[in-house]
């Protein structure tokens, strides 16, 4: 055997044993949360149509995508983003509905991160999406579900960044940066190099507000009281106004549900995604350098499809989220309720019925073949390392 054959792709692991058990039971709580708001399950294609995630869509570069080929010379992808699919399939199924759409879903993603990132390339998410329906509120329920979420799965100190992107693309547009200088303020900002930013706009011809206004984009916002100057300076131009207008009615709705504690407003947020056209936002916690879950607003993608919906959604990073998890120590309970059932060939006949009369009363058993060489003592070590909670044996004169 080539022990080449052991190993996994970079940016791939195995997740086994108590591990697997706990994100199992993660995402079975999460599920149920996304239940109780009301939302409905639904799966799509693992690979889809390379035209579901093109660049005119705005989901992962083509580079970072993996690519193949179908017998009929298709190019179809791995999926890297599950919202455009959810897209899709909304259009196709529910065409003619007028009424809000939850969907909520589980799966795997796929992005061929460069391998210096020291990034997972394939990843569990699990998120939801709200279709047809683009008021506050709409934003203010899916951030208050981001953020019950997170204290569903354990997590006690978190934050949840809220951005919109029509702030930075209202400056940009307003100060008539060029692409050039667009691209290198996207740079600045995605490292958090917001003195950067300042040294590139300062020798720019604009408005002093505005130059102000780019000052700010690197600063949190904990209430909407506190944006009061960022209205003020952006008082004749539209699209600021509109921007900072729904952030301040998102965070006051989010009073209402009591999670404002957790929301902080980020001007200077951006997204590697470019379907979002509304709020945006992220989520962080200790353990974790990135996001433990992410989302936003993105009105203009279902058209894309040919249904016209409004929409918002998130998704929580289930592998980032466990990491956390663990380096914080919290604990998720796993229930261990298996129980190893050890014969011998002259007592099959009843380990075998009572196996089978305990499982049909809900009992969990692991039914094990003694080996002739092994002693009780081996059972109960195996026991111990698969989690069995007692072991019964077949072995005695009297069967049990």
């Amino acid at each position: 055997m080539k022990i080449s054959l052991l190993h996994t792709p970079e940016g791939v692991r195995d997740i086994y044993n108590q591990e697997c058990a706990k994100k199992l039971i993660l995402q079975e709580n999460l599920q149920r949360l996304l239940r109780q708001y009301g939302f409905h399950a639904i799966q799509t294609p693992t690979f889809e149509f390379f035209d579901i995630f093109s660049q005119e869509v705005g989901t992962t570069p083509s580079r970072d995508l993996y690519k193949f080929f179908d017998r009929e010379g298709n190019t179809l992808v791995l999926r890297p983003d599950i919202t455009p699919s959810i897209a899709r399939s909304v259009a196709k199924y529910f065409s003619q509905e007028d009424m809000p759409i939850r969907l909520w879903y589980q799966g795997n993603t796929f992005i061929n991160n460069s391998s210096y990132q020291g990034r997972l390339k394939e990843s569990t998410q699990l998120g939801a999406e709200l279709i047809g329906d683009d008021s506050v509120d709409a934003d203010a329920e899916i951030l208050a579900l981001v953020v019950q979420s997170l204290q569903t799965a354990g997590l006690r100190e978190f934050q949840i960044s809220v951005g919109h992107v029509d702030f930075l693309k209202g400056l940009v547009q307003e100060a008539g940066l060029n692409q050039e200088t667009v691209e290198e303020l996207e740079e600045l900002i995605s490292n958090k190099n917001f003195f950067g930013v300042e040294e590139l706009v300062e020798p720019l011809p604009m408005d002093s507000a505005l130059k102000q206004l780019f000052s700010m984009l690197g600063q949190m916002y904990n209430d909407s009281s506190e944006l009061e100057v960022c209205r003020e300076l952006s008082q004749g131009y539209p699209l600021l106004e509109k921007a900072l207008k729904r952030l301040t009615e998102l965070y006051d709705t989010l009073k209402l549900y009591q999670v404002e504690s957790y929301i902080s407003m980020e001007l200077g947020m951006i997204s590697s995604y470019q379907y979002y056209t509304g709020i945006i936002f992220a989520g962080y916690t200790f353990g974790s350098g990135e996001a433990i879950v992410k989302g936003g607003r993105y009105d203009d993608l279902l058209p894309y499809f040919g249904k016209q919906a409004p929409s918002i959604g998130f998704a929580v990073v289930v592998d980032q989220l466990m990491a956390a998890l663990s380096r914080q120590k919290i604990a998720i309970a796993v229930e261990q309720r298996q129980s190893l059932v050890v014969y011998t060939p002259q007592h099959r006949e009843n380990a075998i019925a009572y196996v089978r009369q305990q499982r049909s009363l809900g009992r969990e058993l692991m039914l094990v073949l003694k080996k002739p060489q092994c002693g009780r003592a081996d059972y109960e070590a195996y026991a111990k390392r698969f989690g069995c909670i007692e072991t019964i044996y077949f072995d005695q004169e009297d069967g049990l």
